[in-house]
């Protein structure tokens, strides 16, 4: 089978030249990779908010996703890359900053979709669905982890899956596509999935949609609204991402048809039946903005032109010759049904620069909504009608680690690490790595300070689950491992203290 092996490589080598090549002939790809490098102060100066209402830094989680707050108001933040998912404590002295953060479980394989039902937590694996009992006043589990579902079509392009119960108190499971564009084997792919709650009852509840990662039951008409990113290598304007309004055993275009039951360029023609059938957009916006999480505003806490609107977070453009996107917005309903976007917290893009990249929101049971930003490894919260905190005040949580390369690299003896480093250069030249990150200023992301933020393990596992665009390159463990232990050696960045990514702050 060492064809099949040989066919993949070459696969994906070519894929990374198309990428190079879009790069640096077309100018459509801009993309922050790693992490934001803005401290606390320059976020908090840098974001704004619509008047009457303040912002504060809630925490610090690193690869802060999903967000899922517990009955005794913990907030539990999906980790996906690291395999965990970290909890917020409660914030009980009113600082607008949660009291600390520990690690609530870990060991799962890329966990992003959580929510509660009936004394269990749920987690969405990349090819699994858990349960583990909770106890909602302490936020401790009180049992084995045990997987319901087994068997769902890991890995490949979006790889997440995003889970909640609804108010049938059915389990839906949104599940992305493995692929830009394509026609899918598995239909469980671009699609979202019902369950019953103990996972049996699997059936295919919508199709059509690319990569729907947030989703929500509208408390004005107990319809599911779903986002979905719209399909890339089409321009800077085409197509446009979506809102959907999610009903059963509808299809919603994709690859057919991309917004409004446009024909898409390469799988539109002889599909006019499908596209004629499916149902368009409900709400389009910008082309590449990546809506992510969403959920609709509750309660009677923020003013009335919010009462029942949606909150979306916009995870910014990465297939486009100008950044676009990187903020959260609200759409608002008017009588007639047409939906209208605002700002609601922006300033995560200015000139072209980004330092975060809004991934997840989520209502908490103080009315206030809370935002996760995987790129600067932080939650945010945005209440209505009380004071900014002070930009000196302390956050707690789980800070971004920073790692010393001597340090990281200290496990290996001198010939180990020459036979690592050696078989790690050869990888990173058959991948063509230097094409995206050079030792010059054209590099779309330079690597000079990597010792600083990852160790072995850490850049192992990255490379496992990288940020798009770089792609999944089909290595072994080993061959991971070993790149990164050429990277740490090539890149160390500057001599620093080490932590273990698990302290919290005080």
């Amino acid at each position: 089978m060492k064809w099949l092996g040989y066919l993949l490589g070459a696969i994906v080598v070519i894929a990374l030249g198309l990428f190079i090549f879009v790069k640096v002939y077309v100018g459509a790809v801009n993309v922050p990779l790693g992490e934001s490098e803005a401290d606390d102060q320059t976020l908090r100066a840098q974001l704004i908010v619509p008047e009457g209402f303040s912002l504060s830094l809630y925490g610090k989680v690193t690869n802060a996703r999903v967000l899922r707050f517990s009955r005794g108001g913990h907030l539990l933040v999906a980790n996906p890359n690291n395999g965990q998912i970290t909890i917020l404590e409660p914030d009980a002295d009113g600082d607008g900053a949660a009291d600390g953060s520990r690690v609530l479980i870990d060991e799962l394989n890329g966990p992003n979709g959580i929510d509660f039902y009936e004394g269990w937590l749920y987690i969405a694996e990349t090819d699994a669905i858990g349960r583990v009992r909770f106890d909602h006043e302490t936020g401790s589990l009180t049992s084995d982890y045990e997987r319901l579902v087994t068997g769902l079509p890991p890995g490949e392009n979006h790889w997440k899956k995003t889970l909640r119960f609804g108010p049938d108190n059915m389990m839906y499971v949104t599940m992305g596509s493995s692929c830009n564009a394509c026609i899918e084997v598995d239909k469980r792919r671009a699609a979202m999935v019902r369950y019953a709650p103990d996972g049996t009852g699997e059936e295919l509840f919508a199709e059509g949609l690319r990569n729907s990662a947030g989703f929500d039951w509208s408390p004005a008409d107990g319809e599911i609204y779903a986002t979905d990113n719209g399909r890339d290598m089409l321009g800077d304007d085409f197509p446009p991402c979506e809102l959907n309004l999610v009903q059963e055993g509808q299809h919603y275009g994709w690859p057919y048809a991309n917004g409004a039951k446009i024909p898409d360029p390469d799988f539109g023609a002889g599909n006019e039946a499908i596209i004629e059938r499916s149902i368009g957009s409900a709400f389009d916006f910008n082309a590449h903005n990546a809506p992510l999480g969403m959920e609709f505003v509750r309660g009677d806490v923020f003013p009335a032109e919010y009462k029942n609107a949606a909150i979306v977070a916009l995870h910014g453009s990465w297939n486009r010759s100008k950044k676009d996107g990187y903020k959260v917005v609200s759409l608002h309903w008017d009588e007639s049904g047409n939906i209208t976007s605002k700002d609601f917290l922006t300033g995560f893009l200015k000139d072209d620069v980004t330092v975060g990249r809004p991934a997840e929101v989520t209502q908490g049971p103080d009315g206030a909504f809370y935002v996760a930003d995987d790129y600067a490894n932080v939650v945010y919260r945005v209440a209505y009608g009380e004071p900014s905190m002070p930009q000196n005040y302390a956050v707690t949580g789980v800070a971004a680690p920073t790692f010393n390369a001597e340090e990281s690299l200290a496990h290996l003896d001198a010939a180990a690490r020459s036979v690592a480093e050696s078989a790690g250069e050869v990888i990173y030249n058959q991948y063509q790595c230097v094409g995206c990150h050079a030792d010059n200023n054209n590099a779309l992301k330079r690597l000079e300070s990597l010792g600083q933020k990852y160790d072995v393990a850490g850049l192992a596992a990255y490379f496992k689950r990288p940020v798009a665009p770089m792609p999944v390159f089909p290595m072994s463990d080993q061959q991971r491992e070993n790149l990164a232990v050429y990277m740490l050696s090539r890149y160390p960045g500057e001599v620093t203290g080490k932590v273990t990514g698990k302290e919290t702050g005080s």
